[in-house]
């Protein structure tokens, strides 16, 4: 399938289901809590209007002049975060609703039948009000300067020599919409300051073509690591030109590792850095995905290796090829708490470290930036120095 239709199909499923969970939410906060002219007919546009916000704010974010972009979409993204609490609110709220009605009926009593609409005017009210609260904590805590977040990990058959070696990851900063170079500028000094021998940039880099973006992304050119810095395609790559932006990511001085190894260090004081293409790129324009038979073909399996990886479902097949640390991004962490309970449908590892096999460990960071709502709950905006040590 070509990227223009994964495109489409994207863009109509996500329309189908914003359309769904504002009816939902129409249902919950309108038509149940009984709301008199003018205020329904307020209330149901005000619905429409914020259902078409964020679907509009997205296709003019991709047109528009990145300045004008950035500020155009942060009323909608911050409603589509906003949308995502309301609609576990209510679904909780549904749930329990529907447990006290067979528990009341059991016991003989009609008491909720009678106030049904107290009792739907009241969840509207107090999910509104938590909601918003929430709402406020989760933009705060989304605005933060990614925190370092220190991981050592133990590599039998890395040579003595490279005891202590540091990775620096960095992932899914999605540079567009809402992050410019002011802040990328920020990231690429902390990630300086902390003097790795080696960068590793997991996916989702940009969220928009170079002709928006070159400028913001610019500052990532100035990492610095004696051993290099490498960078894996993310599934937003794909999505916003995968083809245009891999010479400017090579001007700006990244590795790009698209289904490849190289040897960091010098003969056997070494260890294989390897890298697969996104997921997402199965049968888009040609390309052909993730391959780690070909990344690892010919590599020997004594030898220390670390994988980078955009998803980190890759990590299931990562122990057959000996690969001893995955590092990965892609999922936030779920970013906006309970939205986690989902991407665990999609993923089979969510956040954190995770062994794999007796031999492979798997990272997945949170992600140094964020998608869509400027907001975290429950998650955090992360930069992960992990330490490497022999024996």
């Amino acid at each position: 399938m070509s990227r223009a239709a994964q495109f489409a199909v994207f863009v109509a499923v996500a329309v189908a289901v914003l359309a769904a969970v504002h009816m939902y939410l129409w249902l919950r906060l309108v038509r149940d809590t009984a709301l008199v002219t003018p205020w329904r007919q307020v209330a149901s546009i005000g619905l429409a209007a914020l259902a078409v916000s964020i679907p509009l704010s997205m296709g003019l974010g991709r047109m528009l002049p990145f300045p004008i972009a950035k500020h155009a979409s942060a009323a909608p993204f911050v409603w589509m975060g906003a949308m995502v609490l309301l609609v576990f609110w209510f679904a909780a709220a549904d749930l329990l609703r529907v447990g006290a009605h067979f528990a009341a009926k059991a016991a003989g009593s009609w008491f909720l039948s009678g106030h049904r609409l107290t009792i739907a005017r009241a969840v509207a009210v107090a999910g509104l009000g938590v909601v918003a609260v929430l709402t406020g904590i989760a933009v705060h805590v989304g605005a933060r300067t990614p925190a370092v977040h220190d991981l050592e990990l133990r590599v039998p058959s890395l040579p003595r020599s490279m005891d202590g070696f540091t990775i620096v990851q960095i992932s899914d900063l999605h540079i567009g919409e809402s992050r410019d170079g002011a802040w990328v500028r920020e990231v690429v000094d902390r990630v300086n300051d902390l003097k790795p021998d080696l960068v590793a940039i997991t996916g989702d880099l940009v969220d928009a073509s170079p002709g928006q973006l070159r400028s913001e992304v610019a500052p990532i050119g100035a990492l610095v690591a004696p051993y290099g810095v490498y960078f894996v395609t993310g599934n937003h790559e794909l999505y916003s030109g995968l083809a245009e932006w891999l010479p400017v990511f090579r001007e700006l001085g990244l590795r790009v590792l698209r289904n490849e190894r190289v040897s960091i260090g010098a003969g056997a004081e070494s260890f294989d850095l390897l890298g697969v293409d996104d997921d997402a790129a199965h049968g888009a324009d040609g390309e052909r995905g993730p391959d780690l038979a070909k990344a690892a073909a010919g590599r020997d399996p004594n030898r220390a290796a670390v994988l980078l990886a955009h998803q980190p479902k890759v990590a299931r097949d990562a122990a057959a090829y000996g690969v001893d640390v995955v590092l990965a991004g892609h999922t936030h962490g779920g970013q906006i708490w309970p939205f986690s309970a989902l991407v665990r449908l999609q993923q089979p590892y969510l956040r954190g470290l995770y062994a794999v096999s007796a031999r492979t460990r798997l990272y997945v960071t949170d992600g140094t930036g964020f998608w869509g709502p400027p907001m975290r709950l429950g998650t955090r905006n992360e930069i992960v120095r992990i330490v490497l040590r022999a024996g």
